[in-house]
């Protein structure tokens, strides 16, 4: 690991390059312009010899014609707890909206939430999905109580807790009636 090395950062969607390295800390400059600072531990270089070793034996041609090989169709049993899964999962953490948040006050960020769930809600209606899992986070609870009152809006929709067991406190499911 040295200046100059192009790096991603483990379990976080960051690229950049490495500007600057003080013992286990590694300052890199982000490709979207903000430099940031991360332990050692948490980067892991793009451009060393070892990532390209080890996709040199790969043939495209070989990977390509496994792809194209058609599957044979199977019946496939839907399990009961398979028929009640959500059709579509919305998932309102502001990291999962917008690459970055810094220099955002929580009020833009809640904006943002919320044009992005009435959205999703619309398009939901539009397309005739009946079921939609907005997951919020717990929090202070300001997201949630403004999406029920979003909810609260629409006469053919009603929501209540999602599966505890896969959410927690926080999701909510709602139900979309399409023939009111």
């Amino acid at each position: 690991m040295q200046i100059n090395d192009r790096i991603s950062v483990l379990d976080d969607d960051i690229f950049g390059v490495i500007v600057q390295i003080k013992a286990e800390i590694v300052s890199i400059l982000c490709d979207d312009g903000f430099e940031m600072d991360f332990d050692k531990s948490q980067i892991v270089v793009m451009d060393n010899q070892l990532a390209k070793d080890a996709f040199k034996s790969t043939n495209a041609h070989k990977v390509l014609s496994e792809k194209n090989i058609p599957n044979k169709k199977r019946n496939v049993k839907v399990k009961s707890k398979d028929r009640v899964k959500p059709s579509m999962e919305v998932d309102l953490h502001i990291h999962q909206l917008i690459p970055s948040d810094k220099g955002l006050h929580a009020h833009d960020k809640l904006t943002i939430q919320m044009d992005t769930a009435k959205r999703q809600l619309d398009f939901a209606i539009s397309k005739k999905i009946q079921r939609v899992v907005f997951i919020h986070g717990i929090g202070a609870g300001v997201l949630r109580a403004e999406l029920e009152y979003l909810f609260k809006r629409y006469d053919n929709v009603t929501y209540e807790d999602a599966d505890y067991q896969k959410y927690g406190r926080g999701a909510t499911t709602i139900f979309i009636s399409q023939n009111k």
